[in-house]
């Protein structure tokens, strides 16, 4: 039986175990307002450790914590009862 572990119903596995292992990076699936499509980022603890508590993360900076995603997304808000989890958000292409 395979055990799958989700964050919110909208976040996405990528390994194909079910169950979150210590290499595990979740993406959730992108959402967006009038100005910004927007996702998060769940990181293992051991890789949640690297990450720094007084300053948001060029994108250089999260690349080298593992993160991979297509070039625009900004590291934008620390939400400290979850410093595991990465906010993120690029703007919406002008219309």
């Amino acid at each position: 039986m395979q055990r799958i572990c989700y964050f919110h119903q909208d976040v996405k596995r990528i390994s194909p175990v079910g169950i979150m292992s210590q290499k595990q990076i979740y993406y959730s699936d992108k959402y967006d307002d009038e100005k910004f499509e927007y996702r998060h980022v769940m990181l293992p603890k051991d890789i949640a450790k690297r990450v720094p508590k007084t300053h948001l993360m060029s994108e250089t900076e999260w690349r080298n914590l593992g993160v991979q995603q297509s070039q625009g997304w900004i590291h934008y808000m620390i939400h400290q009862p979850e410093p595991h989890i990465l906010l993120f958000r690029r703007p919406l292409p002008a219309a």
